[in-house]
């Protein structure tokens, strides 16, 4: 029976990814030190019929022979646990590179040593910065415009040279704006659609900083675990030491997304516009081919589907 370790286990996507590795009987290590979510995340698990095969580490990444600990007796590393934000990064830089490049190097090392199957984890669309060219290409040259995006560039980049030097099969996964239930919407530094959702529930406008022409490539979390759990056993050896877009492969306007939650909460309740944020890109759209291609990617669920289940949750 394959184990699995989920860094991250208690977040957003962590918790699902758990919950759908679970749910196929897989043996489960999580790994969270709870500082950017909650143990409520994984309160399903006390009714989850498959909950002995679930094991708890509460720890930090940046803890190297922790990571030797949590990395002992398992296949597949999944790791998701890091810190997110471009606005906040460009506040605490320091703690970006501490955190999101220290502490995955320390992960990286442990799943070496303890001859680990499959490495994938989590990068970001932010890694391509505010180029003009869409869709967005893997072999486009990356360009991070804040702390938090060249953390995850220089993550590829050590995967890479894990793979290429040591033998350590990595995947990385670029996410498009993932959405959906359990995404935490009071953050100050939350992600567009939960913190709009909640808004909008309260009858306030939503913010939006800038124009709200921009777009976005937003991807439901059903797709991206369908795309974690396809890069650990269908895969084939060509994804080792790269990355992928995991997207939708369609965008949206910010004033388009405002409008389409709008209708479906039957309300007219106009967004408030405020200034551009520094290290925020214009625009963003993934092209999935590649994906789809060699990591057996499939996008099932639209942004309106994931949209409607995500108000579904939050309502």
């Amino acid at each position: 029976m394959y184990r699995f370790l989920v860094t991250g286990a208690s977040g957003f996507i962590g918790s699902h990814l758990v919950n759908a590795l679970l749910n196929k009987g897989y043996l489960v290590t999580g790994l969270d030190n709870f500082s950017s979510s909650t143990n409520e995340n994984l309160s399903f698990i006390s009714d989850h019929k498959y909950k002995y095969n679930f094991t708890f580490i509460e720890g930090d990444i940046r803890d190297q022979k922790l990571c030797h600990r949590a990395c002992s007796n398992i296949d597949y590393v999944s790791h998701q646990a890091a810190l997110g934000s471009v606005p906040r990064s460009l506040k605490e830089p320091s703690l970006y590179n501490d955190n999101n490049i220290t502490g995955t190097l320390n992960l990286l090392i442990a799943a070496r040593d303890q001859q680990v199957k499959r490495f994938i984890y989590a990068s970001s669309s932010s890694v391509y910065g505010d180029t003009p060219t869409l869709p967005k290409k893997e072999e486009m040259m990356p360009n991070p415009k804040s702390p938090y995006a060249l953390t995850k560039y220089t993550n590829e980049c050590y995967a890479k040279l894990f793979n290429d030097v040591y033998g350590l099969p990595t995947i990385g996964l670029r996410y498009f704006n993932v959405f959906g239930p359990r995404q935490n919407p009071h953050s100050q530094y939350a992600a567009v659609i939960p913190k709009f959702i909640s808004l909008l529930l309260q009858k306030k406008s939503p913010i939006i900083f800038g124009d709200g022409n921009q777009t976005r490539d937003f991807t439901y979390i059903d797709n991206v675990v369908q795309a974690n759990i396809s890069s650990f056993l269908n895969a084939s050896n060509k994804a080792f030491g790269r990355s992928f877009n995991i997207g939708n492969g369609q965008t949206i306007s910010i004033n388009l997304l405002v409008k389409y939650l709008n209708d479906l909460l039957k309300l007219n309740i106009k967004p408030d516009y405020k200034s551009v944020r520094p290290g925020d890109v214009k625009d963003s759209l993934a092209d999935i081919s590649l994906s789809k291609q060699i990591l057996r990617y499939e996008n099932k669920i639209s942004v309106e589907e994931g949209l409607i289940l995500t108000l579904k949750y939050f309502s």
